[in-house]
């Protein structure tokens, strides 16, 4: 398999379950504002989008977004244990969404786009709240979003890596918190983090 990533950008939860799975990959970095890729081709022949992750299977296909790279990883590497079966897929999938759709693109997008008017980047700012608050309060009691570490676990260590970037204190929910110190001690999460943040430094 082939990876197309950006260090520490939402393809780090690729990374992240690739490494929870023990599985081998190709990683190819891209600069996604170039559209090139670390050996200068064309990534928009990859990913007409010009977005990480992109995900190439051993058999050519490619795959984008990372609800769904997830959880093909998470179901090519059953015995990694990343994605439940029955209803619990569907919780799953709840979770992905969650991530995507109300941290990823709703909070963080606006607070890193350098062309974001303030008040759009106010606006995400208030919203944080309760999208951290309902975060925080499902957290209360739990190790993870779901009854084991799946591969929405993964998507939101990618993502709690951000508050620190854009001046976003989280500090006050103390379960969100706790959550990612638990995650960081995972050694493939841990591992994941490091070697993007060492890619990202050197860049």
């Amino acid at each position: 398999m082939d990876l197309y990533f950006s260090p520490l950008s939402c393809s780090l939860a690729s990374r992240i379950a690739l490494a929870e799975a023990g599985a081998e990959a190709q990683f190819h970095r891209v600069n996604t504002r170039e559209g090139r890729t670390a050996d200068g081709g064309d990534y928009r022949r990859i990913n007409p989008k010009g977005l990480v992750p992109a995900l190439r299977t051993e058999e050519g296909e490619v795959l984008t977004e990372n609800a769904a790279i997830l959880q093909y990883i998470a179901d090519r590497y059953p015995e990694a244990g990343l994605a439940p079966d029955g209803f619990e897929r569907y919780r799953l999938q709840q979770w992905l969404s969650f991530v995507a759709t109300e941290l990823h693109k709703l909070v963080f997008q606006p607070l890193f786009n350098p062309s974001a008017p303030d008040a759009v980047k106010s606006l995400a700012r208030e919203l944080a709240a309760s999208r951290f608050a309902y975060l925080d309060e499902h957290l209360e009691g739990r190790e993870y979003l779901l009854d084991r570490f799946s591969v929405a676990d993964c998507y939101l260590a990618a993502v709690l890596n951000w508050p620190q970037a854009v001046k976003l204190d989280i500090s006050g929910y103390k379960n969100v918190v706790a959550y990612r110190e638990r995650l960081m001690a995972r050694p493939a999460v841990a591992k994941a983090t490091q070697d993007e943040f060492a890619l990202y430094q050197a860049a």
